[in-house]
């Protein structure tokens, strides 16, 4: 174990968001993401007893977004006509806003094909046991300047 680091970051998670450079992508999924599928050219990390708003969490302490894009986090956007609530996005904006300054701001939507497609891009890929429904999100690193 580590000091400050929490204990929910395995080494593995920990050396994959070291290695991440400036624009890489890493996707948080929810139970019923893809990961494997998708993660064919990605390294997936099975974090399945883990929800993604603590795995979040854990990550921005370490994790910088990346400051030239207006959003370094994206979220899978609802289908139309597929009536679900997402409460749980609030719970993501509020763990955003405590690590940058932009807050819910630098949060947008992919359509969810597309985000399967960026999901496809990316560096890496967490499957977690996340129950809530469109749980995914996708996280741009930035740079760290201090």
């Amino acid at each position: 174990m580590l000091k400050g680091i929490s204990p929910i970051l395995s080494p593995e998670l920990l050396m994959v968001l070291c290695e991440m450079g400036h624009s890489d992508r890493i996707v948080i999924s929810d139970g019923n993401f893809p990961a494997e599928s998708m993660g064919k050219d990605a390294i997936v990390i099975r974090c399945d007893g883990h929800g993604v708003p603590e795995l979040l969490e854990a990550i921005l302490k370490v994790f910088p977004l990346d400051t030239y894009v207006e959003h370094p986090v994206n979220l899978m956007e609802v289908m139309p006509g597929d009536n679900v609530e997402t409460p749980i996005w609030d719970t993501y904006k509020e763990i955003i806003a405590k690590y940058d300054e932009r807050g819910a701001a630098c949060v947008g939507n992919i359509e969810r094909f597309k985000f399967y497609e960026e999901a496809k891009t990316s560096y890496a890929i967490i499957a977690t046991g996340e129950k809530a429904l469109y749980a995914n999100i996708m996280l741009q690193k930035g740079v760290v300047t201090e």
